[in-house]
């Protein structure tokens, strides 16, 4: 046993000594090593550290040299339209992204300001759709001259939901009680224990024969969470290994959580912040700012967004396109892109109050953060220092992504009112055709 320790802390101190050794290797000899596989792909940043642009530009003709030897040297010259240089890339080594060829560049449009509770925000949207950031601004435009939105969070809670096995049913009610009532406080100081932001409000537990899911529920400050939510249910999850030395895990994570999936879980319950916000828009702006009228948007809303969304059995869905702002912000502020799955369940609804347009948004899955993940990056940290909800709220955690949980919200609604009158004036292609196509 011992020896077999020794000979792998050889290797591995061979292996490092000829990482620092090969960083003052020439172009030529490394790539030479590529391909003789005695340096890896992804070992690339590790070797050439701090200058993270070489790694990135051998990595780029290492895999241009590779398609030219395999009979496609045409594909290899289309690297030339994927920019690299000039990025920061050590804010993405270890943190965001491996195996980098370059970055992607999205046109960045600014919406807005729109007014919410009393006070602008503006909307950065990346985004690669014509006429989106347009008509988004055209129902800020309207809803600022009604006076603004309106929003509050109902609900703030990110989840993580694994399984464990038990040897009988009975063993499975046991933790089921367990967790739930008995020792809830115990299971929370677990929880806690890993983390200054994380407090854990509820567990809801599903049994399945001898298998037992459960879905934590807790507060993660400004971070979006997933991690935070991970660490703590995995200490709870040694806890309870102590305390039922007959478990088994099966999963950390069982999709009971449940994450990046149409979900009517998520819509009923909620997962990230749940939003809610409204304007009420008075008819001249309806008419003059929308070409539009209440009445007859209110009718198109329950035909399309409520009627039409039922037929096609869709699950938070019942809205015009509430994930086309969604995705358009994340991008922009660095958020997960896949998390617009719930992020975007939107219940929008519009009635005609004597002329008048009253409309509201319900967002109960809005999966948001201002630290961590993308958002540390330069361009995606700007987005949110323009918003003014950059990085952590030190005076009250949690605010900053509850802010910007809120303008998602927001600009969804904007984004709504505009293709609702579009469509209901006949207004929908012409936008596109000017916008998004040349």
């Amino acid at each position: 046993f011992f020896s077999n320790m020794r000979c792998s802390s050889i290797r591995r101190f061979a292996a490092g000594r000829f990482l620092r050794a090969a960083s003052d290797l020439s172009d030529a000899a490394i790539l030479q090593d590529m391909a003789a596989k005695k340096i890896k792909l992804h070992q690339l940043e590790s070797l050439l550290k701090p200058d993270f642009e070489r790694a990135v530009r051998l990595r780029r003709e290492f895999v241009c040299n590779y398609m030219a030897q395999h009979g496609e040297p045409s594909k290899a010259g289309h690297f030339e339209n994927l920019p690299y240089q000039d990025y920061d890339w050590s804010n993405v080594f270890g943190a965001n992204c491996e195996n980098v060829v370059g970055y992607m560049p999205v046109p960045v449009g600014l919406a807005g300001p729109i007014v919410m509770d009393g006070k602008e925000y503006p909307i950065p949207m990346a985004t690669t759709e014509g006429a989106l950031v347009a008509s988004t601004h055209r129902g800020a435009r309207s809803l600022n001259e009604a006076g603004g939105v309106n929003t509050i969070v109902t609900d703030d809670g990110m989840t993580r939901g694994p399984f464990v096995v038990m040897p009988s049913l009975q063993e499975a009610n046991a933790i089921r009680r367990f967790v739930e009532t008995t020792n809830f406080d115990e299971v929370c100081e677990a929880f806690e224990s890993t983390t200054r932001y994380g407090k854990l409000k509820s567990v809801r537990v599903a049994v399945v024969g001898c298998k037992v899911y459960m879905r934590f529920k807790c507060t993660t400050g400004d971070a979006m969470g997933m991690n935070m939510a991970t660490k703590g249910v995995n200490k709870v999850l040694d806890v309870l290994s102590e305390r039922f030395p007959q478990m088994r895990i099966g999963s950390l994570s069982a999709n009971f959580c449940i994450d990046k999936k149409p979900s009517a879980m998520n819509w009923l319950e909620g997962r990230g912040k749940s939003v809610v916000a409204d304007a009420l828009v008075p008819r001249d702006v309806v008419r003059e700012v929308l070409k539009s009228d209440a009445a007859t948007m209110a009718q198109l809303n329950v035909d399309k967004n409520l009627i039409g969304s039922s037929l096609a059995g869709s699950v938070g869905g019942n809205n015009a396109h509430a994930a086309n702002i969604v995705a358009a912000i994340f991008i922009a502020t660095g958020q997960d892109p896949a998390q617009v799955v719930a992020s975007s369940n939107c219940l929008t609804n519009m009635e005609d109050r004597d002329g008048d347009l009253y409309l509201s948004v319900t967002m109960p899955t809005i999966e948001v953060g201002t630290i961590g993940g993308g958002t540390g990056l330069p361009a995606q940290r700007a987005m949110l220092q323009i918003i003014g909800v950059e990085g952590a709220n030190q005076e009250d955690p949690g605010q900053n992504s509850s802010t910007l949980a809120r303008l998602v919200a927001s600009a969804v609604m904007a984004g709504e009112i505009s293709l609702m009158a579009g469509l209901a004036a006949g207004h929908l292609t012409q936008a596109h055709m000017k916008l998004g196509r040349k």
